[in-house]
């Protein structure tokens, strides 16, 4: 953001503060009870249902700040992209839960081997940890980036503020301080963005009424986009590509399954996801409402707009020009939440399948002080690359960042969830069809990506389709060529 932004101010330094050592303080208090790997990665199974379903709906940076300035460049079709968490609950609480609660370790990709092998497992680990590695950077650079242009730091500062305290209560914590400050976070910013659009509406002219009035006049609400083109956000875009991309964390995400396995039981974990599925509607409505007002505000305002770098960087530009001392702190604080809680998962969930895929699967048998010991600093070390890395993309020019981002979430993840799909709905994939699809998957969406124009919101779809269609039908050749003994891996 240019120099003609605004100071940030003492008062609002004193609340961010307060706000990261409380967060601090939260997540060490849990440090007391992780005295064995099964507090450190479940839990102990104590977790609260309703604690659990909100921690699993807090809201990430990059949605934090992208969802408002969606809303304010164009309008709410992108309501419809968490519709299919509603949809498909009933397939993950009476499906895929009792298959996770059956797991003996607290990985997910435990159910690999048992249906495909050790190679699946370590193929399923390798594609989870890149892409947290690779989204973990891009959630601490991006609010890094919006926070110095609101604060009187630099990027740098920054990201080590923001990847040091996240690091540090999740490395001593485990994942019950994870999932509690989590629930802390969501709540703290669900509330920051409330009251900005509280804040908003009370500064026009008119109030809500003119907020209403605007919006309708200029199709600021509108729901429904109709169109063909597949690279463009049409509704069917959002609504067929979120369903199949909202497979991928339910089905094959060790950060979210994870979590099944901290409830108290399946059925509390079901309770879970139905809170979740609730809270994610409101959360998104909030802050396309929040888009929207700001839209509506610089109507009746235009030369406040003077100085805006990007229609992206609208929120925090707002937050600096517009709110009073002390509000503004509040605000970023509730946008270090969101880079906080995304970051605090994916990093205990790292630790997770480190610990539980690749060395005590392959290493000699150690007690279990010893792996909690390796857990806690595994995460502490995976905070510093994570850290390095948003440092690296400070300096790559920020399109390259996204894209690169785009690209690893495709390349890795569609293919992962089509593994557990092809597993645990069909009876006929082998080994060698399952990763064949995997591959496959990667190649196609790969392709897609350099030679097309399909809109983003597809990749899930179709590199889902790819490795479920690739590998069930390699499979079936396979049985033709050399048919398995009547007793051999058919579950």
């Amino acid at each position: 953001m240019p120099s003609t932004s605004v100071a940030f101010g003492a008062l609002n330094y004193l609340t961010l503060g307060a706000y990261l050592l409380g967060t601090l303080w939260l997540g060490l208090w849990f440090a007391r009870r992780n005295r064995t790997t099964v507090d450190y990665f479940s839990a102990g199974r104590r977790i609260p249902w309703w604690v659990m379903g909100i921690s699993i709906s807090n809201i990430s940076s990059i949605s934090y700040m992208s969802v408002p300035a969606k809303a304010y460049a164009e309008d709410w079709t992108v309501f419809w992209v968490n519709l299919p968490i509603l949809l498909l609950a009933p397939l993950v609480i009476f499906v895929l839960l009792p298959i996770f609660a059956r797991l003996r370790s607290a990985s997910a990709y435990e159910f690999l081997e048992t249906r495909f092998g050790l190679g699946a497992r370590l193929y399923g680990a390798t594609a989870f940890l890149l892409l947290q590695l690779g989204r973990m950077a891009l959630v601490i650079y991006l609010p890094a980036l919006a926070l110095a242009a609101v604060t009187d730091l630099n990027v740098f500062a920054c990201i080590l503020l923001i990847g040091a305290v996240s690091a540090l209560y999740s490395a001593v914590g485990g994942i019950e301080g994870v999932v509690w400050t989590d629930f802390a976070q969501t709540v703290f910013l669900i509330g920051a963005a409330l009251l900005c659009f509280v804040l908003i509406v009370g500064r026009l002219d008119g109030g809500f009424g003119t907020l209403v009035q605007v919006a309708v006049e200029h199709d600021k609400l509108r729901l429904v986009r109709w169109s063909g083109d597949q690279a463009a956000i049409a509704t069917w875009v959002v609504l067929l590509g979120s369903m199949f991309s909202g497979v991928v964390p339910f089905i094959s995400d060790q950060s979210i399954i994870q979590r099944y396995q901290a409830t108290t039981d399946v059925p509390a974990a079901g309770r879970a996801l139905w809170t979740n599925a609730g809270f994610a509607m409101i959360n998104t409505c909030l802050l396309l409402g929040v888009g929207t007002a700001m839209y509506v505000y610089y109507r009746q305002f235009p030369t406040h707009l003077a100085g805006l770098p990007r229609t992206d960087a609208i929120l925090p530009f707002f937050i600096a020009r517009e709110l009073p001392p002390g509000v503004a702190g509040l605000v970023v604080a509730g946008i270090f939440a969101a880079a906080q809680s995304a970051i605090s998962t994916s990093l205990n969930s790292t630790s997770t399948v480190i610990v539980t895929d690749f060395l005590q699967r392959l290493s000699p048998p150690r007690d279990d002080a010893h792996w909690l010991r390796r857990a806690k600093a595994i995460t502490a070390v995976a905070g510093v690359v994570a850290v390095s890395l948003a440092c690296l993309l400070a300096v790559m020019p920020m399109d390259s960042a996204f894209d690169f981002f785009q690209r690893l979430l495709g390349l890795t993840s569609s293919g992962l969830a089509g593994l557990f799909l092809l597993g645990i709905f069909t009876r006929r994939a082998r080994t060698a069809g399952a990763l064949t699809g995997a591959i496959s998957s990667a190649v196609v969406l790969y392709l897609v990506q350099t030679e097309t124009q399909m809109h983003v919101y597809l990749y899930a779809l179709t590199g889902i389709s790819v490795c479920v269609v690739v590998g069930y039908t390699v499979s079936l050749l396979l049985d033709v060529l050399r048919p398995l003994p009547p007793a051999a891996g058919r579950s």
